[in-house]
């Protein structure tokens, strides 16, 4: 029963924390076959780009949304650069004004302009493609794909074309275009590059607003993911700390705070963790804390100064903000050995002791570490 109502309280603060984060939506174009669904997997994860799933915006449009977790990308259908462009910018300013008074989830926040870097050329309709995005208040990122590098530096067909376009002076950012190599190619020993400097780009033009969205759904920079799980950390602390002094039993805290389920919750999307999966890890987490019952709870406060005993039941704001901070420290390594498939790879049964002994010794780790900060 306990297992049962921890879940449907987990399933509520992940819900709730999903809306919170929102969505991320990127307009991605470019000629066919210049690698845009490649690029996009590369920096959002494998099989993110699916051609053909999307849903249209409008009944009759060319323009279709993937919505995967806090990603959604735009992308056209049966229409192409070059030809149908007065289309496409008709499209995309309808849907644009359409969504503009709606949530900023809903709304289209930064495009990429995807150009094979071996092309050799950049034609004017493209050029003006680009400006006509701009003028519809979108930030422009132009990439080019598939650009071959070795230790001499780039192709210099590559570099003579990345001229050419920065000498157009488009609004773009920052001025130039991107070079890029999504996917390591094994045969010519190829390695993948500029996928990094792409990704901050995008965050430099995102609203704010969603930069929490655009973290949870990229999977290449993992210091990112990991500031922001140490905000949210902070924060639980800090607002367990501010509603302390619960009258339950130390022993069952972990489970009754919502906080903690709400920060469990958030960075387990920070880590692309499905509910059902998030969800075991969390009961087999929080059972590390509490398995032992009572004396568990004691052995645990006596590693926290100021604690003082159980026995009145009650929690003071000192015990629940650094309980809560290892608890989240702790959260913290088994979701991102999660994410590396430590405990078995999506799609495979969980190993719920190893998750359970993970969390149990990072948290007395914690503690420890923590109490010694505390009483220096």
């Amino acid at each position: 029963m306990a297992n049962d109502w921890l879940k449907d309280s987990f399933r509520t603060e992940y819900e709730a924390q999903s809306e919170a984060i929102g969505r991320f939506n990127l307009a991605v174009f470019g000629k066919t076959g210049v690698g845009k669904s490649t690029l996009v997997n590369a920096i959002f994860g494998e099989d993110v780009a699916k051609v053909g799933i999307g849903q249209p915006v409008t009944q009759g449009s060319h323009l279709y949304v993937d919505r995967v977790g806090s990603l959604g990308i735009v992308d056209t259908q049966g229409l192409e650069i070059g030809t149908d462009d007065r289309l496409i910018i008709d499209e995309m300013r309808k849907m644009i004004l359409r969504t503009r008074k709606m949530p900023l989830s809903e709304q289209v926040h930064v495009a990429w302009y995807c150009v094979r870097g071996m092309d050799r050329r950049f034609e004017d309709t493209e050029a003006e493609f680009v400006r006509a995005l701009d003028e519809l208040g979108l930030p422009v990122v132009i990439v080019m794909t598939q650009v071959p590098r070795n230790e001499s530096g780039f192709h210099p067909d590559a570099v003579a074309l990345a001229e050419l376009i920065r000498q157009r002076h488009l609004p773009v950012v920052p001025g130039s275009p991107y070079l890029t190599y999504a996917t390591p190619d094994t045969f010519t020993g190829q390695r993948a590059y500029g996928l990094r400097e792409v990704l901050d780009a995008t965050f430099r033009v995102a609203p704010g607003g969603v930069h929490g969205a655009l973290v949870a759904a990229q999977e290449i920079d993992h210091s990112r993911k990991a500031s922001e799980a140490q905000r949210v950390i902070a924060a639980a602390a800090s607002s367990a700390a501010a509603s302390a002094a619960v009258p339950v039993p130390f022993s069952d805290a972990v489970m009754l705070v919502p906080i903690q389920l709400g920060m469990m919750a958030k960075i387990a999307q920070l880590y692309k963790i499905k509910f059902d999966r998030a969800a075991l890890m969390a009961i087999a987490s929080t059972t590390a804390a509490t398995q032992a019952g009572r004396a568990t709870a004691t052995g645990l406060l006596k590693l926290i100064p100021g604690a003082g005993s159980i026995a009145g039941g009650l929690i003071g704001a000192g015990v629940a903000s650094t309980y809560t901070y290892a608890m989240g420290q702790a959260w913290l390594v088994v979701c991102q050995r999660a994410a590396t498939g430590s405990f078995g790879r999506v799609g495979e049964a969980l190993d719920t002791d190893a998750v359970r002994e993970a969390f149990s010794s990072e948290l007395k780790s914690r503690l420890k570490v923590r109490s010694r900060q505390k009483s220096a």
